[in-house]
């Protein structure tokens, strides 16, 4: 029979180890001399360290499981994901620069993996397990969205398109097509763009309507400078999608355009 693998705190196995810096962290160790003997002093180890981090861990996890996620600052829940990402060293410094660089939360989870990686200690799959958890987040919102009248959910529309746009480097042109019960039919990303553009091609967008049977759409699209703010462009776009719609029996409730820290309805502002 084999050798048992090792565990962690939890009684689970630690993983093999791979590009997350296991082999990294380990201390060189060299033989003692023929003068030292057997009462040579052991080579100097990092077991204090790693006793800190792992009642650091612990402590973290009991004030979790019997106060919530109140109890914590952001840089904590960042950690507490990061110990199962990253079993084998001290999270806290990786959390704290994730959140200096990103400056959220949601800006963390919604970078790009290659951003991502920048960071000391984040390698290729810890970024991609980040990535997933931000995936499965807009997964679990758009689902909510789908049992309910998106115009008596207003607020949660907007969750879901700023969790979904408001961290991609590039302009994104997203619809929602809705029924006549203005409930969700269907979310699609048109059109992906640069930086500061995306093309809209308004018969494209009514086509798509009705191939889905939508009567009603809700237009999104991200400003990656970060000010939703509606240029002169999108606001004749909209009113062009609009004009063409109209004489086929769909509605365009709205065009939201996603900031990162905030969002613009042109429909709200009266500019549609």
């Amino acid at each position: 029979m084999g050798a048992k693998p090792p565990f962690d705190t939890d009684g689970d196995p630690l993983e093999p180890p791979d590009e997350r810096g296991f082999f990294a962290d380990q201390p060189a160790r060299s033989a003692p001399s023929s003068r030292q003997g057997r009462f040579a002093p052991k080579p100097e180890t990092r077991d204090d360290d790693a006793a800190h981090y792992l009642g650091h861990r612990d402590r973290l996890r009991r004030r979790y499981r019997d106060n919530g996620d109140t109890a914590l600052a952001d840089y904590e829940l960042l950690e507490l994901l990061l110990f199962r990402l990253i079993p084998r060293r001290d999270t806290k410094p990786i959390a704290k620069a994730l959140l200096d660089r990103f400056g959220t939360l949601s800006g963390v989870l919604g970078a790009p993996p290659s951003l991502l990686q920048e960071i000391k200690g984040i390698g290729d799959t810890v970024a991609l397990d980040l990535k997933l958890i931000s995936t499965i987040a807009h997964r679990m919102l758009k689902s909510e969205l789908r049992s309910k009248t998106l115009l008596s959910s207003w607020s949660q529309v907007i969750e879901y398109c700023h969790a979904a746009m408001a961290n991609e480097m590039r302009e994104q042109f997203r619809i929602l097509f809705l029924d006549k019960r203005n409930a969700l039919i269907a979310d699609e990303v048109q059109q992906t763009g640069t930086i500061d553009h995306t093309p809209v091609y308004p018969r494209e967008v009514i086509k798509r309507a009705l191939e889905l049977s939508a009567t009603a759409i809700i237009l999104v699209h991200n400003h990656p400078s970060g000010d939703p703010t509606p240029s002169r462009a999108d606001i004749d776009m909209t009113k062009t999608i609009i004009d063409t719609a109209k004489p086929l029996g769909v509605t365009v409730h709205d065009h939201i355009i996603i900031g990162r820290d905030g969002h613009a309805s042109l429909r709200g502002l009266r500019l549609i």
